[in-house]
């Protein structure tokens, strides 16, 4: 196993030197349908050579049996038997700005809306709720925004040259602008739709702006769980056509 992360390393960083890189758990049950793992595994950021990988990928194996992991699968009844962990190496964006976008409203459910929140620097501020984010509510289709509450963003979570991440005091100029541009807000929005209709339901997606070349990055897509598992089931099986089902009732076959 050693040698197969090494040569993965080294083709993941080839031509980039100490390229940092996020080391991030995988479990198998971690983001289901109707269960989410997220934020009791263990998720190392701006990792820098092969010896730090090695040992962030030891410790995330290790945190399949957290006290935290080990609580939520007898809460939810989750079997050991088809439990184990994955780790995720994949190279980190220098987040300009950094959060998390759901493409139907956490609050409500409501499915014709995206709601995206985010703050200055890389998303585990945001995540680890060490600052308050800023957030907008848009309309999924015509990509109005109702709803935009910035707040006063004191710290920021930025890259370590050695490794590691800190957290610093935003600049004051910075404190209550807000993170995102409009631009940027309707190019989220895009992606949003884009990953839910490849995915078939809502989903809870991570994302950052790089801070060199100011790309929108998607880092991670999840199924929304909270809203899905309130869902009804639906009365009639969904039909190809909408006449079929419109029909068949008038036809006395309901």
């Amino acid at each position: 196993v050693l040698d197969d992360i090494a040569a993965a390393h080294a083709e993941l960083c080839a031509g980039r030197g100490h390229a940092p890189l996020a080391v991030r758990s995988s479990a198998t049950t971690e983001d289901a349908a109707d269960a989410s793992f997220a934020g009791l595994q263990d998720t190392y950021l701006w990792v820098t050579d092969l010896e730090q990988t090695l040992h962030y990928v030891r410790s995330c194996w290790a945190s399949l049996y957290s006290v935290e992991s080990l609580n939520y699968r007898l809460r939810r009844a989750i079997p050991e038997d088809g439990v184990a962990m994955g780790v995720v190496v994949q190279q980190m964006v220098d987040a300009r700005t950094a959060g998390v976008m759901f493409t139907r409203s956490p609050l409500t459910g409501d499915r014709s809306v995206i709601t995206i929140e985010g703050a200055w620097g890389l998303g585990s501020a945001v995540v680890g709720g060490e600052v308050t984010p800023d957030r907008w509510v848009i309309a999924k289709i015509t990509g109005e925004i109702p709803v935009r509450e910035i707040s006063e963003k004191l710290v920021q979570h930025v890259p370590v040259r050695a490794g590691g991440i800190e957290e610093v005091p935003v600049p004051e100029a910075q404190r209550r602008e807000p993170c995102l541009s409009d631009a940027e807000l309707q190019e989220l929005r895009a992606i949003g739709r884009r990953v839910e209709k490849h995915y078939g339901r809502p989903q809870d997606i991570e994302w950052a702006v790089d801070r060199h070349t100011q790309s929108i990055m998607l880092l991670q897509s999840r199924p929304e769980t909270v809203w899905s598992a309130k869902d009804p089931t639906p009365v009639a099986r969904a039909a190809a056509d909408p006449m079929t089902h419109v029909m068949s009732i008038f036809g006395g076959k309901r």
